[in-house]
């Protein structure tokens, strides 16, 4: 017989245990179904307000409020020049660090011979939900010689640069070494400055600026496929996921007051491994990776953010970063002179391919797959300072699949309520305008299920255990 036992705040389960080789696990963490129905999102970005911008790699654009509602017209839509299909399409977007004043945001695009694109478009002045299909301005236009490895990720620096990154050119093990030809764009991370000239100039700064032999847009080399890389909102770090050839994932880490030029070893080595030594620079020449995990079950990183929310998280400060076939999903950080890897779990059938964070450092998933974007939590959220909940429970009917939910809060009465198992998937859901439910969950299996209680637009999340 199932028994429904009362609930406490996640935090109260997040308990950390020690494990082999550095690495931790904790108890309790979850994703919050947040949106649904998207078409194949392969990037999230904030504009400095409470939306988020999700890219559809077929070539459109939607926004989607704080409340998970998708606008019911794309933001924008560019499929009529958008080659899709495998790892091409409309793969990047970035919103000029003056977008409020300028309207300027930039994209990362497959187009016409199968070449990158990178353009800058224009917000239609007084529709802030709408952008010009026809205003685009090509800042940048490299040809491929393969469909895959194209990267994808283009953002702004703390410096207000323009970072693009790019993956080697495709086919399997770089045949033509492009990742360490310095004459390459290909196999590289890009810095620009596309505010001073048309379409852009080089930053002075860039580590090889006025160089007769090497391309001066060069930030860093040595790159097979970098899908995802971010900044660090407060240190300025940046962190690089590069997907392996076939044994090993890795995680670059290029702190705030790197100068630029490293070496990121591909294809000389894959991770920490050599791979196709030929020809390749002494060992002290390269950069390696701060973390690799094996093939197996896994097989392609999707590179995250580091977690800049609440303070009082314990994940603050800690880098999230996820596997596109198995579904896991871990953190990264330092301490105690190194490295150590934590376990957040595991969500199968999502593909998930991009991160996402708001302008208030929330961090948010994105299944390709699934279609659903799912915020990343582990404890519970949205309560404003100095409000407590004195108590919360759940009662279950004798001889019965009814229970009940009893909240004794001050402020606003529940408006919505939802329980989902941890791979996100909706068993129930209900509204009330009172601060109790009561509810029949059918033959709910047993295992463990999060109760996410909304109201006033932001979010409660705990735990249910049903045995």
């Amino acid at each position: 017989m199932k028994s429904y036992v009362t609930i406490f705040l996640l935090v109260a389960f997040i308990s950390t245990t020690s494990i082999a080789n550095g690495q931790y696990i904790r108890d309790v963490q979850t994703l919050i179904p947040f949106a649904t129905g998207l078409n194949n999102p392969v990037s999230m970005a904030h504009a400095g307000d409470n939306r988020l911008f999700v890219v559809n790699q077929r070539g459109s654009v939607v926004i989607v409020d704080s409340a998970g509602i998708v606008n019911p017209g794309p933001f924008i839509n560019i499929t009529d020049r958008v080659v899709f299909g495998g790892e091409q399409g409309l793969l990047g977007i970035a919103f000029h660090p003056d977008y409020k004043t300028n309207g300027y945001f930039f994209v990362n695009y497959t187009g016409e011979g199968d070449s990158t694109h990178i353009s800058r478009f224009s917000t239609i002045a007084g529709n802030p939900d709408k952008a010009d299909s026809l205003s685009e301005l090509q800042v940048l236009t490299i040809a491929q010689p393969f469909q895959n490895h194209n990267g994808g990720t283009l953002c702004f620096g703390p410096d207000g640069y323009l970072y693009i990154g790019l993956g080697d050119g495709g086919s399997g093990g770089d045949p033509d070494n492009r990742a360490q030809n310095e004459r390459e764009m290909l196999g590289k991370m890009l810095r620009i400055d596309v505010n001073t000239e048309s379409p852009y100039s080089i930053p002075t700064t860039n580590p090889f600026y006025n160089h007769a032999t090497v391309l001066n847009e060069i930030w860093a080399l040595g790159l097979r496929n970098p899908w995802k890389f971010s900044f660090d909102r407060l240190t300025g770090d940046l962190w690089i996921a590069d997907v392996g050839q076939n044994q090993l994932e890795e995680i670059n880490f290029q702190p705030a007051t790197s100068e630029g030029g490293e070496n990121y070893g591909w294809r000389c080595y894959e991770g920490n491994q050599p791979y196709n030594t030929e020809e390749c620079a002494p060992l002290a020449s390269f950069t390696f990776p701060v973390h690799t995990y094996p093939h197996g079950g896994d097989c392609s990183v999707t590179g995250g953010y580091v977690y800049r929310g609440d303070p009082s998280s314990p994940y603050y400060g800690y880098y999230f970063f996820a596997d596109y076939c198995s579904g896991r999903i871990w953190t990264l950080h330092y301490e105690s002179g190194g490295w150590s890897r934590e376990d957040f779990g595991q969500f199968p059938d999502n593909g998930f391919s991009t991160f996402g964070e708001d302008f208030k450092g929330q961090l948010y998933i994105a299944g390709r797959a699934s279609g659903n974007i799912y915020r990343v939590t582990d404890q519970m959220t949205g309560i404003p300072d100095g409000e407590k909940l004195t108590d919360i429970k759940i009662l279950r009917f004798p001889s019965s699949n009814r229970f009940r939910i009893e909240i004794n809060r001050e402020f606003p009465a529940i408006s919505q309520m939802a329980v989902y198992d941890i791979r996100g998937i909706n068993h129930f859901q209900a509204i009330t305008s009172n601060n109790v439910f009561e509810a029949d969950l059918g033959n709910l299996p047993a295992g463990i299920y999060l109760i996410q209680v909304r109201t006033d637009g932001k979010d409660m999340v705990h735990k249910l255990i049903v045995e």
